[in-house]
């Protein structure tokens, strides 16, 4: 039962949006229920737990409690979001140029196991964001030149939080990956400090910061030109038994 405290929405991701096969990127689900529990504040960062993976195309019962909120399908959860009060640390700056030569590293190129995601995988240009990560020569980053599409627009033609969630998300596990090795995103804290704009380009930048078991941990960031901070984010990974 929905008490007069508790907001209910319907969620519903399209199949666009992808990471896995079947299933929705994890920064954009994260940064969809982000934005539609605290909306243009960016003020705080927010916490998002991810406990399933997410289905495409089902309706989805987003919850919020007083700027709480779950995702729930049916009696399974899927994940849970809360502000937090956390300055996170943003790796180093790249400039644009050096992030895009990094791309030619990438290592999805070789191996890829999830060649479908909207973030990170082969589509086509415009069909999805193509972040492609590699290292940066001399330093312990990955770093990729961000093109964003025309076609990530929303009805008002801004480009929403959960675009760039996604994109502070699969950069921070290919921080780790080496041709073909994946894992899945378990958490993902994230601020969003600036717009982004359809057609600008931007730095994304992420480093590895330590492993535990199965966990790996890593930090990423989006820029613009001038080395202006855009974005900031922290991830934990869950990499397969």
């Amino acid at each position: 039962m929905t008490t007069a405290a508790e907001l209910q929405t319907v969620v519903t991701v399209p199949a666009r949006f992808c990471g896995p096969e079947g299933t929705a990127n994890g920064g954009w689900i994260a940064g969809t229920v982000s934005e539609a529990l605290h909306g243009a504040r960016h003020d705080s960062a927010v916490e998002v737990t991810l406990h399933a993976p997410t289905p495409l195309e089902t309706e989805l019962a987003l919850r919020d409690l007083a700027g709480t909120g779950t995702l729930t399908h049916g009696d399974t959860l899927l994940l849970e979001a809360i502000p937090v009060a956390e300055q996170l640390e943003a790796p180093a700056f790249v400039p644009f140029n050096e992030a895009a030569r990094a791309e030619g590293g990438f290592a999805g190129l070789t191996g890829h196991a999830f060649p479908e995601c909207f973030v990170c995988g082969l589509r086509a240009p415009g069909d999805g964001l193509r972040i492609f990560p590699g290292r940066v020569p001399g330093t312990d980053l990955v770093a990729a030149g961000w093109r964003v599409p025309m076609t990530v627009t929303n009805e008002d033609g801004v480009v929403p939080d959960a675009i760039i969630w996604a994109a502070l998300d699969c950069v921070t596990g290919w921080a780790h990956f080496e041709p073909g090795e994946f894992a899945l995103l378990g958490r993902m804290t994230a601020q969003v400090h600036r717009r982004v704009y359809p057609g600008g380009t931007y730095s994304v930048v992420a480093r590895a910061t330590g492993r535990e078991g199965r966990k790996l941990f890593g930090e990423s960031a989006v820029y613009e030109v001038d080395g202006t901070l855009v974005a900031v984010a922290k991830a934990v990974w869950i990499a397969p038994a």
